[in-house]
């Protein structure tokens, strides 16, 4: 999974080896079915790969500086070549450029181009149309042009090429998708799209505030981040990608390209003490539309574009990710029960009012009924922020997360009294869930808060509880809570996100340490003064990063890889409010 680079126009990626092989790519957006699925297949599964003949892994690759266009180069006998991968924003149609130069001799270069819609289960009719090649299958449909014009050829049901390059030379390559029941959109120009590009990324990061120690890992986070958002409605996507395992071999495989509310919080605080209101605001507005409607029906996760019905299914052609299978789309958590979200978006609401965002008429009239569906509903049991298949429990964190609901309606009615509202009942309610959670949720023996009521598991969202303010940081529950997650639920100094043995989630097998998770140590020592050793962990969480930057959503500590589906948006606004929140003012621009 390291082994993987994003190119994206804020509506869909693509994900790109270390060989120049595009192993995944859904067209045209995020949740759409993918034309590229090597990377859950094999080459029969759909592949585009640009690279010297005969040559293997690139000699090296890095992004440009501040953007997302991709540069991989070769070292060869011959001489040396590098390949420019981006995905221009899009007018109406999604391109992705790849830009072969050559650096030094003269190389042969070839490309192979695989083309296999619905999650590579189709192969489409191919032909060729004003020196183009046409690729056509039901509803789909994709171009593929260079410039100057190489000549290509079928063979084995793929578009190859080959030519030479000298030093300074350059060919591009440009493949465009358009529903083929559609006019084919005009042709992009691909080297003004690639000065556009670079352009365009490099004003966007200079809107950064932050300036601090490992500015360059909190920009491409922030980039990161960008590239997951779809830019039509300010949604933005857990991951890339599906069914990239947390186990390898295993069935923990699920698909992360929808947009979850309890990453609004955590995403509108990296956003806004980065500088970038514009986001922040889009965000917002997504999440309002996104959960309008009756309290009770509010969901974990919505589409892209607000869509409730994601049903999950898998895709037997498919063998997944070095073998793991099943390979899932959709996501049947979504309708789960989980009353943390609640407090996510009240607090995502209050933190919106509180950095002066321009309010929405239906942003109070939206809380005060949260409040009141939660009157009666916080006492049931649910699945929780991890989304257990288990059955549900009383889960500490989701308790603590009611309270936060409350906590900000109590707050933001004191702070502006003309809203009106019931302050007194929000204020009992308030003081009810913290009298019952460190009463249920609280094991004095041991000095911790534990996973769920009676239980004597950990889990890492307790992190959360001096966060959100639910108690302060140098609490003697708090601090127990800290050593205990980091000498219980660690491996090698990384953190679980909960322990696998008394089957709480339902699943067979394990994970690897959630990425995340060890942020949220880290910012949890820096609250309890431990700051030292805050940092350290930090530092060692950048260095999981692969070559470009990129941060999936588990680590394997043993096997020194990454695990889950990547990029993770998740594991990237940890590392940017852990930066933060731990360089302070001396990362403020």
């Amino acid at each position: 999974m390291e082994d993987y680079a994003l190119v994206g126009d804020e509506q869909t990626a693509a994900l790109i080896g270390m060989d120049g092989s595009v192993d995944w790519l859904c067209l045209p957006r995020f949740d759409s079915a993918a034309c590229f699925a090597r990377l859950l297949g094999d080459e029969g599964n759909g592949h585009w790969r640009i690279a010297p003949r005969g040559a293997g892994r690139c000699t090296r690759r890095a992004y440009r500086r501040d953007t997302l266009v991709l540069d991989t180069e070769w070292e060869t006998g011959d001489g040396a070549v590098r390949v420019t991968d981006f995905m221009p924003q899009r007018d109406r149609a999604p391109d992705l450029v790849r830009i072969v130069e050559g650096l030094r001799g003269e190389v042969t270069v070839h490309s192979v181009l695989k083309l296999r819609f619905d999650y590579g289960a189709i192969v489409p009719w191919v032909h060729q149309a004003d020196g183009l090649r046409v690729a056509v299958a039901g509803p789909d449909s994709a171009w593929l042009r260079s410039e100057p014009l190489v000549p290509t050829w079928g063979e084995d049901f793929g578009t190859h090429a080959e030519f030479t390059v000298g030093a300074g030379e350059r060919v591009a390559f440009v493949l465009t998708w358009h529903p083929s029941h559609e006019p084919t959109p005009p042709p992009i120009d691909p080297y003004e799209a690639l000065d556009h590009s670079v352009a365009d990324w490099r004003a966007w990061v200079g809107h950064c505030r932050y300036d601090g120690p490992y500015r360059d890992a909190v920009v491409r986070s922030l980039i990161t981040l960008k590239a997951l958002t779809y830019r039509p409605t300010g949604g933005i996507v857990a991951a890339a990608t599906t069914s990239l395992p947390e186990e390898p071999g295993g069935v923990r495989n699920w698909d992360y390209r929808y947009c979850w509310l309890r990453d609004s919080t955590l995403t509108l605080a990296a956003l806004l003490a980065a500088g970038y209101l514009d986001e922040a605001e889009a965000w917002r507005d997504w999440l309002l539309r996104a959960v309008a409607g009756s309290p009770a029906d509010l969901q974990i996760m919505y589409g892209v574009a607000g869509e409730r019905r994601l049903p999950e299914y898998e895709l037997p052609w498919l063998a997944g990710f070095g073998g793991s299978r099943p390979v899932r789309i959709g996501n049947d958590a979504v309708d789960q029960v989980q009353l943390d979200v609640y407090g996510e978006v009240m607090d995502t609401i209050s933190l919106a009012r509180r950095a002066g965002m321009p309010p929405r008429p239906q942003m109070w009239e939206l809380q005060r009924a949260l409040l009141e569906f939660l009157r009666t509903a916080w006492r049931e049991p649910d699945e929780g922020l991890w989304e257990v298949r288990g059955g549900r429990r009383h889960f500490v964190h989701s308790k603590v997360m009611v309270w936060v609901a409350a906590d900000r309606a109590v707050r933001t009615l004191e702070d502006h009294p003309e809203l009106g509202g019931d302050l007194q009942g929000w204020r009992a309610l308030r003081d009810e869930v913290h009298r019952e959670v460190c009463e249920k949720g609280y094991d004095p023996r041991r000095n911790t808060f534990t996973q769920y009521y009676g239980s004597r598991e950990l889990d890492a969202a307790l992190l959360f509880i001096p966060r959100v303010g639910f108690l302060p940081p140098d609490d003697p529950r708090v601090l127990g809570t800290i050593d205990a997650i980091a000498r219980e639920l660690t491996s090698d100094g990384l953190v679980h996100r909960y322990s696998t043995r008394d089957g709480v989630d339902g699943l067979p097998g394990d994970e690897g340490t959630f990425v995340v998770c060890s942020f949220w140590l880290a910012d949890a020592l820096h609250m309890a003064g431990r700051t030292k050793e805050a940092r350290r962990l930090f530092e060692r969480l950048v260095g999981l990063a692969n070559d470009v930057g990129l941060l999936s959503e588990e680590y394997d500590p043993v096997a020194g890889r990454q695990l889950g589906n990547v990029p993770q948006a998740f594991s990237h606004i940890g590392l940017v409010h852990t930066a933060l929140a731990l360089f302070g003012e001396e990362g403020a621009g």
